[in-house]
């Protein structure tokens, strides 16, 4: 049991929650259910979780507060279920550090789909990340793949950033962008480069979920995009990393990224 992928439900409608349980039981996922935002928060903190599956129509703390909370001490993948099909909610979801969103009603195949996708990704990105560490030039491999720029320390290797002495709780999907953004500081980066190694070339979905974790990942570095430090917008282009100590003309012509 302990070596199986361990997912938390977070959902108060028993007619949703037993269906979906059963079905990721016998597809051998190690499944928690919690009714309450406040058990779901509760649980997280308490167990070694790899999803979570948010509601956001919960009694009492509702699945942005849970969201929120989640993300204030945890980089584990949220994918959030909603009735609501408003463009602002989905949004709000993202912005607040959900990695992706279903919407109900849903079918069991397409969140399966969903969760593998998600899960894959995880795995895919760490793999990646860890091949792209050892390529690195000698400087980069004598620090063991610990990157510093700026105030900034990114380590591959533990997935884990400061700025000065305090931790950063990041995303995985924040900590794969900052990490990819670093690595090609100076660069600028096409927002389609950034996507496709980011969330993988086979990915399908809104293009404006980049937007809205370069916003994220901004307010946690403490960024301020009309006078950048770490992240500097490309105008109609995409995102680049600023250098230690440069600070190029957003207006400049910029190199695409291969």
């Amino acid at each position: 049991m302990d070596d199986k992928t361990t997912i938390l439900l977070i959902e108060d409608n028993q007619e949703i929650a037993e269906p979906l349980v059963f079905g990721l039981q016998q597809e051998g996922y190690h499944v928690l259910h919690a009714t309450t935002g406040e058990e779901g928060v509760e649980i997280a903190r308490t167990h070694r979780i790899d999803l979570v599956l948010l509601d956001i129509m919960l009694p009492g703390m509702d699945g942005f507060e849970v969201c929120r909370a989640l993300r204030q001490a945890s980089g584990v993948p949220i994918l959030m279920l909603t009735a609501r099909s408003q463009e602002l909610d989905r949004v709000m979801g993202l912005e607040l550090g959900a990695d992706d969103y279903i919407t109900k009603p849903f079918s069991f195949r397409e969140l399966l789909a969903r969760v593998r996708a998600i899960l894959r990704r995880r795995d895919l990105d760490r793999a990646e990340f860890r091949a792209h560490a050892s390529t690195q030039d000698e400087e980069a491999a004598s620090q063991g793949s610990v990157y510093r720029l700026h105030d900034l320390r990114l380590d591959l290797q533990a997935r884990m950033v400061w700025k000065g002495d305090q931790p950063l709780a990041l995303s995985n999907r924040e900590f794969d962008l900052l990490a990819f953004l670093v690595q090609h500081a100076g660069e600028a980066l096409h927002r389609q480069a950034i996507l496709d190694a980011v969330w993988g070339p086979e990915w399908v979905g809104d293009p404006r979920t980049l937007d809205v974790h370069i916003h994220w990942l901004r307010e946690k570095l403490g960024d301020d995009p009309s006078k950048p430090r770490y992240i500097q917008t490309v105008r109609g282009f995409g995102y680049r990393f600023l250098a230690p100590d440069s600070a190029p003309d957003a207006d400049a012509p910029p190199r695409k990224h291969a």
